[in-house]
């Protein structure tokens, strides 16, 4: 490289959502202006131009340490943008990428920030047919719920078997499975706290909604009666039980997320009994591969039309009560942050 880019490349200043830990053990959230060497150094450098904000990014923020070990930190899983610079042949300056999951925003400094320094491996090309926006409308909320339905295929759930049953589904992972599940052709029962949602989950393709209350009424039982065909599971704990209790014999629950809790409270009744299948879906670690097959699918055969009207498109600096919102559970669909004005 030329001196007079590096001296450029040097000078490059951006904006970052920064979360520092205060004296007190608490956590401060502010925009910073960073310079580029700030980055970690890696082999591609990426403006980003879109970002969405996920539940582990929320998690980041509050100063979770399961997520974030080291502070001061940029989260941000997803990212969206153009190469900006690059050394390795795959990638050139000004081709549009996607990077989402590995140790992005969680080790690594993350989407909420103007440029990522990242690793080629965790770089892949931005499907043709969809723009930058779109993408961060999908974002790993979207890959995540492509993934449980891609599952649910696998291992054989079909539509005529009976209702599949999404819970969470007001939020960016359930919603978007709602879609995808209704669009195949799937009757989606949905489960959820919030009577003023009923409508939003009726109009994104949910054909019934259970009151969280009414569902969560069988928990202290071994086994429930025979309901779903297929489970897409977003918060764990009492609800992923009570999701397994109640599916058919050789069902198939996804199991995704643990914001209601960790832990399963359940015998191996449905296993042994039913041969209820439980798959476990990752979105961080998964291989390249099932990313660009997974994709293919979200801008092909699986696109969904106007994603728009279940997505908010918010500026960096209005942030911070989104995290808030999302942490206290009032999230709903997909929050999209635009990075276009941070450089």
């Amino acid at each position: 490289m030329e001196p007079s880019k590096l001296l450029s490349m040097k000078q490059l200043k951006f904006q970052a959502f920064v979360v520092s830990e205060n004296e007190d053990g608490g956590y401060l959230r502010r925009l910073q202006w960073k310079n580029i060497e700030d980055l970690p150094e890696n082999e591609v450098l990426i403006a980003v131009e879109y970002s969405s904000l996920n539940y582990k990014d929320a998690l980041s923020a509050s100063g979770n340490r399961g997520v974030t070990r080291r502070y001061p930190h940029t989260p941000g899983i997803d990212a969206v943008g153009r190469v900006h610079t690059s050394r390795v042949d795959r990638f050139f300056p000004g081709d549009r990428v996607l990077c989402m999951g590995y140790d992005l925003g969680m080790n690594t400094p993350g989407g909420f920030g103007g440029y990522i320094s990242v690793p080629s491996s965790w770089v892949m090309a931005l499907p043709e047919s969809l723009t930058a926006l779109e993408a961060m409308q999908i974002g790993t909320a979207g890959f995540t719920a492509a993934q449980c339905v891609h599952r649910l295929g696998e291992l054989g759930v079909q539509a005529q078997q009976g209702p599949v049953l999404v819970t969470g589904a007001t939020g960016g992972v359930g919603s978007i499975a709602v879609r995808l599940l209704a669009a195949q052709g799937f009757e989606v029962a949905t489960v959820t706290g919030k009577p003023d949602q009923h409508a939003f989950l009726h109009e994104i393709g949910a054909a019934k909604v259970i009151d969280r209350q009414k569902f969560l009424a069988g928990a202290d039982k071994l086994l429930l009666r025979e309901r779903w065909a297929g489970v897409v599971d977003t918060v764990g704990g009492d609800f992923l039980a009570t999701a397994i209790k109640g599916t058919r014999y050789d069902g198939v629950v996804t199991c995704c997320g643990n914001a209601a809790s960790g832990d399963l409270p359940l015998s191996v009744y449905p296993f042994i009994l039913r041969g209820v299948v439980l798959a476990g879906i990752d979105s961080a670690q998964c291989s390249m591969a099932r990313r660009k097959a997974i994709w293919g699918k979200l801008s092909g055969p699986w696109r969904l039309p106007d994603l728009a009207p279940m997505c908010r498109t918010v500026t960096l600096d209005a942030l911070d009560p989104e995290i808030d919102r999302m942490l206290a559970g009032g999230a709903r669909g997909r929050i999209v942050v635009d990075m276009r004005e941070t450089v």
